[in-house]
């Protein structure tokens, strides 16, 4: 089983949401996608962004963590960047 995290963006508040997921990512953005009292449940537009694959739910969510304690948005931003460029594969920040 895979256990992923992942970034999605919404255009239209302009934010970052970092989260990680062991069900398959179209239905955790399906699910971000609808009407809920969540951070992301307001708005419909998230897309994902960013993924990384680990082979524990524990190195995920350690992944997460590190990734949310940033609080930068150009690190965000130059990670989403990396793996755009790189095709595949996890960054070494």
């Amino acid at each position: 089983m895979s256990h992923l995290v992942y970034i999605l963006y919404s255009a239209t508040l302009e934010k970052y949401y970092i989260g990680f997921t062991s069900d398959e990512m179209s239905e955790r953005l399906r699910k971000h996608n609808t009407n809920h009292k969540g951070f992301t449940g307001q708005i419909g537009d998230w897309a994902v962004v960013y993924t990384e694959s680990f082979n524990t739910a524990a190195e995920a969510r350690k992944r997460e963590l590190q990734i949310k304690k940033w609080k930068s948005r150009i690190m965000i931003e130059r990670l989403i960047s990396r793996q755009s460029s790189a095709g595949s594969g996890h960054p070494d920040l």
